[in-house]
């Protein structure tokens, strides 16, 4: 029987027991996870087999901070986890990173509205928040009162990843002269059937509405230019390895995490490229199977390497963010810019493999029951996210290397907190 050899990976010396109990806890169930993948794309979130055995895992709380019943891992750690979980399904890898990115976006909240939140945390199954068009272009309104704001009737807000599991949802508004994120709790917003996509069908990336006013009370609103600045400061507020950096260093891990998907699924498609291999028959050659043919042998000679190229950049790269944690050192633009570009180059690697893989096992690969069509959509998907696209990362990239001075202000949460900053300046 043919079986996938991976030459061992060592321990990071800047994992934990912890983040490796996890990883090693969904190692476990990526069968199952791949198994409920073409469900979760029926029902376009995560079925509850899936979600309960991550959240049994532990996963929905490795962003959270340690004072909030969380694990606050560090970057190597959120890197295997994130990428276990996509070897099964990308959908649930999305959900998981969407999690772990606005938990740190959450602490940024007043304190109040953080305590409302994750008070939730010990009990509720799932991320217990997520965001939709937080960092877009085109924002919703709202206006300021006595005691808060009132978001207008018929806002909507597309891409709310995660929306159908999360108890809360962050969203973005223009409230006056002050563009801002404001807090909804379920019961608030309704969710529209409308995430009729090609891939990642499973994220629940809906669109939310609200139907009539809602009233948002002053705490449960943050001011979007501050998010910088503030996330600067979680270092200064909460323990545990994953807020020991600063803002840009945050930032770079939700990059980090996304492509950690891609290299989850290209294991993922290798995986089932070589199982399928054992039996199945070529369609115009000689050869008593696929694994014998070699075409295919070259194939998965050639994919693998990729694979593990970008995995070992990848993670070297989380190394590297964890080292600057505990050295307590800031990131600097052209520092962010590198690494962003090493990730998203890493993401694509992992694409090409995974095209490789469909291409040489031929036209079976397309039937729905085989997951290698899936993780072909899924990964396609995840590589048009605006954050982390090939061509845009390169120039920002390649802008650093010629000493012009750089497109944003902050990472790649532009247009949303440059904007912002803009507003706020002009108000000023």
């Amino acid at each position: 029987m043919i079986g996938v050899s991976r030459t061992p990976i060592h321990e990071s010396i800047h994992s934990t027991a912890e983040g490796r109990a996890i990883r090693d806890r969904v190692r476990a169930i990526v069968p199952m996870l791949r198994e409920q993948g073409a469900e979760a794309e029926r029902i376009g979130c995560m079925p509850l087999p899936s979600l309960n055995a991550l959240a049994d895992a532990g996963v929905f709380r490795i962003s959270v901070p340690v004072e909030h019943n969380g694990y606050a891992l560090g970057a190597r750690d959120l890197a295997e986890i994130v990428t276990e979980i996509a070897r099964g399904d990308g959908s649930a890898a999305w959900i998981t990173m969407i999690g772990s990115g606005f938990a740190r976006v959450m602490l940024t909240f007043p304190d109040r509205a953080v305590e409302e939140v994750y008070g939730l945390v010990p009990e509720w199954k799932g991320p217990v928040v997520a965001s939709a068009s937080l960092f877009s272009e085109k924002i919703q309104r709202a206006r300021k009162v006595d005691g808060g704001y009132v978001v207008e009737a018929g806002c909507k807000w597309g891409f709310g990843s995660g929306c159908k599991h999360a108890a809360f949802m962050v969203v973005g508004v223009q409230a006056d002269d002050v563009r801002g994120m404001v807090l909804l709790e379920r019961g608030q917003y309704e969710i529209v059937d409308d995430w009729k996509v090609m891939g990642l069908s499973g994220s629940s990336s809906n669109s939310i509405t609200v139907a009539e006013e809602v009233f948002i009370p002053e705490h449960r609103f943050a001011d979007l230019s501050q998010l910088p600045a503030n996330l600067d400061n979680l270092r200064n507020r909460f323990g545990g390895m994953g807020y020991k950096l600063d803002g840009l260093g945050l930032m770079l891990i939700v990059a980090m995490e996304t492509m950690a998907i891609t290299l989850g699924m290209a294991r993922g498609a290798f995986d089932c490229f070589v199982a399928q291999c054992e039996n199945k028959k070529p369609f115009n050659l000689p050869y008593e199977t696929l694994a014998a043919t070699p075409s295919i042998e070259v194939v998965a000679g050639k994919t693998r390497a990729m694979i593990n190229a970008a995995e070992a950049l990848i993670f070297a790269r989380a190394d590297h963010i964890d080292r600057k944690a505990q050295a307590g050192e800031a990131f600097t633009p052209s520092e962010e810019s590198e690494i962003m570009m090493d990730f998203v180059h890493a993401g694509n690697v992992c694409g090409a493999a995974i095209d490789m893989i469909q291409i040489a096992l031929g036209s079976f690969s397309v039937s729905l029951a085989n997951p290698i069509q899936r993780y072909v959509r899924d990964t396609r998907v995840a590589l048009t996210h605006g954050s982390t696209r090939l061509d845009p990362a390169a120039e920002i990239s390649g802008r650093q290397l010629m000493g012009l001075p750089p497109l944003s202000a902050f990472a790649a949460a532009v247009p949303g907190v440059d904007k912002a900053q803009q507003i706020s300046s002009k108000a000023a």
